[in-house]
Order: structure tokens, then C-alpha cells, then sequence
């Protein structure tokens, strides 16, 4: 799967999450991915073995069980459904097993075109609406699948999305899908006895599908960030509040450096991203990934109480409902999953030598 070039590209990944009304735990409210841990068999898992996310959901899975590349995803639970008697989180979580499960046990085969993010969607979203223990629900989508060639696609549904920065500025990003305000394109199953009874009154219940996902190809380099994220984060943080907290931990650990000509990254990223293999049974240090992964959601956790400081969504309200008197953060359930690019031996990539460098996070 290596591009003709030789180039060989490699994705640090970690989770971070809060629940909504939770305390943020920074110990255990982290994911540490490790690309060499085999999926559990089981498709799904049971409630109490779930990341205490609350209805947002996330995976990361080494794709194919193989490769460097990596599969990754955010799904948000649509909190509506609880008026119905339906825990939103089941729709979620759920969903993010299954894509996690196929993209571990994808094989590619000759003739056959690689899996996409889309398609990834699309069977899991397949998969969800097969299962009877989830008779209802829905969920926004943003799944992202990065190849060691250093391609990566995104197939982004609703109000969940990313941000690409590179070398101290916002690269790319995503744009929200919704149909009106606060009301987010989302997958969903529907009983069919809801779906009569909306068409009895001349409603209808809001389902949209993964070809409705906006489909965006990206080419990564050596010190990338992406970031994917709940609506938790992008209610409450600017692309640029984000951008000045990675920038911060990437310079003032020396993973990204200044210099005449600009920002430059390290050559070696291994010193920040590797865990310390010197932790014994102690706590484990944190990566860089991690540390990003956490620096954001304690932001986002903090502006969404703070209520003296507007955020997007204040600002949105403002725009669309001038008389409302909504100021502060939104407060939500939050989930983030931040992957670091590197390309070893990358040279010229980011200049400067790395063996001096030791991480402290």
C-alpha cells in the first residue's frame, strides 16, 4: 500500500472525552490508541464497558489489521430521541463499533476498489439498522481514513467535522451540514409505527444517508495535525482557538519550531508521540497526541460553562435569533480525537535535528 515514492507515512492517534454535566477526569478520560491491539471479536460492546463520552461515540482501528493506515470516526447521538424514550447513546456507540469492527477485518482484494470513508459510513449505518436491539435513534458522522502514502479522505455528515492545521496555521477544515439551525443532517432508524403516524399528520421524520456526507480528499505531511471533533467542541472553541493551543504544546515542546524562515517541525516526531517506555507500573506518560487530545477538551469543557465568554454557538444565535439572550458556551456531551502525522526520515520536512529533543508532557 506504499506509494512509488517509498514514502511512508505513520498516524499517532488518541481519543479525549467528557460527558455532559460530568467532571472532567483528565486519568481516565483518554484513549491511548495502540495500532497493534486486536479489535475484540464482538461487534458491539455492552454499556459498561463503554468510554464515558455520554451520547458522543468515537473509533480509531488500524485498517485491514495490517497497514499504517488508520480509520477513525466521531459519531453524536441526536438527544431528541430521548423525548421518545430512546437512549441516543445506543445509536452511537453502537455505530462506532461496527465501523470500528469492518475496518479492522477489511481485506483488500484485486479488482476491488479501496474502502472509503463513505462506505465505511454506509456499513455501519447498515449494520445499526439490522440490529433489533436498537429499534430507534440517530446519530451525525465524520469518518476519516488516512493510507500510509499519506492521503487521507473525510466523509463528513451533519454538525461533528475536523480541522487539518499545518506548521502553525488552520490547513482545512469542515463546514456543518444542517437543515435549519441546531438541526444537523443525521443518520437515523425510525419504527416503522413513527414513520405512519408522521405521514398520518403530513410530517415527516428528518433521515439522511451516508451518500448525503460531503466527501473532501486531503495529501498530509510530516507534523500534521487532524482533528476530529463533536459538535461539543466546535459549539465552543474557533478553529483559531484550537490552532493557539496546539500551537503552544507543538513549540514549546519543540515539535513544531520557529526559525528565520518560519514554523518547522522536528524531524522525528517518535520522542513526543511514543509512550515512555520507562513508565513501569506507574501512570502512564502521555503522548503528545494525548496531551493535544486533552488540552482541547478541558478549553472546550471549560468555555462551555463560562458564561461571560460567547462561543460559536452564542454567535450563531445571535445571527439567527437576535432577541433570544443567549451568551456563554453550550454545555454538551464532548469528544475529540486528535492523529499526528509523521513521516520518519522525512528530511527537509521540518529541518533541524530531533536527538536532542526529549518530550516532558
Amino acid at each position: 500500500m506504499s506509494s512509488t515514492t517509498g514514502r511512508k507515512f505513520t498516524y499517532h492517534s488518541a481519543a479525549a472525552f467528557s460527558g455532559k454535566h460530568k467532571k472532567l477526569d483528565p486519568a481516565t478520560n483518554v484513549f491511548h490508541f495502540n495500532p497493534y491491539n486486536h479489535i475484540q471479536p464482538q461487534k458491539k460492546r455492552p454499556k459498561a464497558k463503554r468510554p464515558a463520552s455520554g451520547q458522543d461515540a468515537f473509533f480509531i482501528s488500524r485498517l485491514g489489521g495490517s497497514s499504517n493506515s488508520v480509520a477513525l470516526g466521531i459519531a453524536d447521538g441526536v438527544g431528541g430521541w430521548e423525548d421518545s424514550g430512546v437512549d441516543p447513546a445506543d445509536f452511537s456507540h453502537n455505530f462506532c463499533d461496527y465501523m470500528a469492527s469492518a475496518a479492522y477485518e477489511y481485506r483488500p482484494t484485486a479488482g476491488t476498489a479501496p474502502l472509503t470513508p463513505r462506505a465505511l459510513m454506509q456499513k455501519g449505518y447498515d449494520d445499526v439498522c439490522n440490529d433489533k436491539s436498537i429499534p430507534a435513534g440517530g446519530s451525525t458522522a465524520c469518518v476519516a481514513i488516512a493510507s500510509e502514502d499519506g492521503r487521507m479522505e473525510v466523509a463528513n455528515l451533519g454538525d461533528s467535522g475536523f480541522v487539518h492545521l499545518r506548521l502553525n496555521a488552520v490547513h482545512e477544515y469542515s463546514d456543518p451540514q444542517t437543515h435549519a439551525f441546531n438541526t444537523p443532517y443525521q443518520l437515523s432508524v425510525i419504527p416503522p409505527s413513527m414513520l405512519a403516524r408522521a405521514a398520518a399528520f403530513g410530517g415527516a421524520q428528518l433521515c439522511d444517508y451516508p451518500k448525503d456526507a460531503d466527501v473532501t480528499s486531503h495529501s498530509l505531511k510530516h507534523g500534521d495535525i487532524v482533528i476530529l471533533a463533536s459538535d461539543g467542541v466546535w459549539d465552543n472553541l474557533f478553529n483559531q482557538d484550537i490552532l493557539r493551543i496546539a500551537s503552544r504544546l507543538m513549540t514549546g515542546l519543540g515539535a513544531w519550531k520557529a526559525s528565520a524562515g518560519g514554523i518547522r517541525v522536528a524531524d522525528s516526531l517518535l520522542p513526543f508521540t511514543t509512550p515512555d517506555a520507562e513508565g513501569g507500573s506507574g501512570p502512564r506518560s502521555l503522548t503528545l497526541q494525548s496531551a493535544l487530545a486533552l488540552e482541547i477538551l478541558g478549553a472546550a469543557k471549560s468555555a462551555s460553562t463560562n458564561q461571560r465568554l460567547d462561543g460559536p454557538f452564542a454567535k450563531e444565535v445571535q445571527k439567527y435569533y437576535p432577541h433570544e439572550d443567549w451568551h456563554g458556551g453550550k454545555i454538551d456531551d464532548i469528544c475529540i480525537i486528535v492523529m499526528v502525522v509523521s513521516e520518519e526520515g522525512a528530511g527537509g520536512s521540518g529541518g533541524g535535528s530531533s536527538s536532542d529533543i526529549k518530550a516532558k508532557l
